[in-house]
């Protein structure tokens, strides 16, 4: 790396954008939700999720990152439409910037536990995630997940017991 160059792998002021992977768990009518304990975006709402690893396909590290972040297993059944997020300072530099790649799945039991990257859990319907602060994109992302599991034809809320918040 030069002198006074940007550090490719600095989040902050980043030289590039970061390719994360993000995971819809569906049981039922809810979905599962995580809030970030992280910056940007501390306390919002969203998907458990991270970056993608060298190697790594886009799938396994939305299942890695569900493992770490709440202990869940759950079946990928898609990928789903990207979404970017682009947070700027005052002067139109991009702070932050990852490019998500969400995937629909569908949740095979247990109950989740926030790890260290979740300040806590909770299964949401889409007329709760609406009154929720989210990240950019969360609901659209949600409708999607909700009809990709519908055309399988499976809902993943064998053994469902309720739907409130583990925080």
């Amino acid at each position: 790396m030069t002198a006074g160059a940007p550090d490719p792998d600095s989040r902050l002021f980043p030289a590039r954008p970061f390719v994360g992977a993000s995971i819809a768990v569906i049981r039922g009518d809810r979905v599962l939700l995580a809030a970030r304990a992280n910056e940007p975006m501390r306390g919002v709402w969203t998907l458990p999720g991270g970056l993608v690893e060298a190697g790594e396909s886009l799938a396994e590290a939305a299942l890695r990152e569900l493992s770490e972040e709440v202990g869940l297993p759950a079946e990928v059944v898609g990928v789903l439409s990207p979404t970017e997020i682009i947070v700027r300072d005052e002067a139109g530099r991009a702070r932050h910037h990852y490019v998500v790649h969400p995937h629909a799945a569908l949740w095979r039991g247990g109950e989740p536990v926030a790890g260290p990257e979740a300040l806590g859990t909770r299964w949401a319907t889409l007329a709760e995630v609406a009154t929720l602060p989210t990240t950019p994109g969360l609901a659209d992302t949600l409708r999607e997940a909700f009809a990709r599991v519908a055309a399988r034809g499976e809902d993943g809320s064998a053994g469902m017991r309720g739907g409130e918040a583990t925080a």
